[in-house]
């Protein structure tokens, strides 16, 4: 068989494929009830049984995939999310990990929080780690808080990286809630605002990453291809998906809740404006070309955030079509066996994400989006 031949085999292999996966995808009503729930265990099945995280069980990853099971949970009340909550707690003996300056080593606690909250034996979950860290980490003295970290990121405020804002601020305020000491809410509120007002761009609406993607109007500010600003997805993704969680707990009197209130509604409209035709977020936000794909973990993440304001009330039922595209798209990007694909890995920039990269935190954006989208109004 001459190439020629052989090429025209292989084009009409392809096309066949390509039809028939998205004959496949087209049959399967990724909006029943049903079907979401069946794909949420899945993810969950797969992730338990393919455990992965950067540095320990008790890290940031874990934090961020814990509290998609934990809202999973919240939503469907499947025991199976229970079950997975309470092993990995007993098995953390309920720790954070160690770096008490570091928010992401506080992200576990609020799977553990809200194992608290619903578990009705007494005495089964153990807070006091929790309660340990958070006094050391809002009370107690660092080289951070100090200000005396200079480094190309900045580290002079506790929280000098945006995807802090969603680590350690919704864990504060569950704490803050349950415990009923405002005080702890109030500590959230002025390091949010550190981060707020150093990483925050007014004019786009969204969060740089840290201080080396803040614009100072010199030859060093860093510029995508086209010449834009460089916004993270999953980075601005963290925030969103954070302000989401404060704002479920956040008591509706609390004298600083209109700022949440008022940026998440400023993130989610631009979020909304920049969302590609297929549904899901490149990982450069203005810079889409830059890496021409869609990518789950900052998808699902603006997925949950945006569903959720339109389910209580904050977010307009127009935006539906919206996130209804974009839970289509991330359901395309779970494989048959369950495991969750298109996840940029471990990062603090745009960079590439491909059918086969998977985190556990991208299992936990799905279950986030999952849980949101449950509700939506049939």
């Amino acid at each position: 068989m001459n190439k020629s031949i052989l090429a025209i085999v292989a084009l009409l292999c392809l096309f066949s494929c390509s039809e028939a996966q998205k004959t496949t995808s087209e049959e399967k009503d990724v909006f029943n009830e049903t079907q979401i729930k069946k794909s949420m265990i899945k993810a969950l099945e797969w992730q338990e049984a393919h455990p992965i995280f950067a540095i320990h069980p008790t890290d940031w990853t874990n934090g961020a995939y814990y509290t998609g099971v934990a809202r999973a949970h919240h939503t469907t009340k499947n025991m199976m999310y229970m079950a997975a909550l309470k092993n990995q707690a007993v098995a953390n003996n309920w720790q954070p990990f160690k770096r008490l300056y570091h928010a992401d080593d506080v992200a576990i606690s609020y799977s553990y929080l809200y194992v608290a909250e619903n578990e009705k034996r007494r005495n089964f979950a153990d807070l006091e780690p929790t309660k340990n860290f958070l006094d050391a980490h809002l009370y107690e003295d660092n080289n951070w808080k100090a200000g005396t970290n200079k480094s190309k990121e900045d580290k002079t405020i506790l929280w000098w990286w945006c995807d802090a804002l969603f680590m350690a601020p919704p864990v504060i305020n569950l704490y803050a809630k349950q415990t009923e000491q405002p005080k702890y809410l109030d500590d959230m509120h002025k390091y949010y605002m550190e981060a707020y007002n150093r990483l925050y761009d007014e004019e786009e609406k969204l969060f740089a990453r840290d201080m080396r993607f803040v614009w100072k109007g010199n030859d060093d500010d860093r510029k995508e291809p086209n010449g834009k600003k460089v916004f993270w997805s999953r980075g601005n993704g963290w925030v969103i998906g954070g302000l989401a969680l404060l704002l479920e707990d956040m008591p509706k009197d609390y004298e600083h809740r209109d700022f949440y209130v008022n940026l998440y509604k400023e993130m989610a409209s631009k979020i909304l404006e920049i969302q590609p035709e297929d549904g899901l977020w490149r990982t450069s936000l203005l810079s889409p070309e830059s890496y021409d794909h869609g990518e789950v973990s900052g998808s699902g993440f603006y997925t949950f955030a945006i569903t959720w304001g339109i389910n209580n009330g904050l977010i307009d039922k127009k935006h539906t079509p919206a996130v209804k595209k974009a839970w289509k798209a991330l359901a395309a990007c779970q494989h048959e066996d369950g495991r969750v694909g298109w996840v940029q890995n471990i990062g603090a920039f745009p960079e590439p994400a491909s059918a086969d990269s998977w985190q556990n935190f991208g299992s936990g954006a799905f279950l986030l989006a999952g849980s949101e989208i449950l509700k939506l109004e049939k």
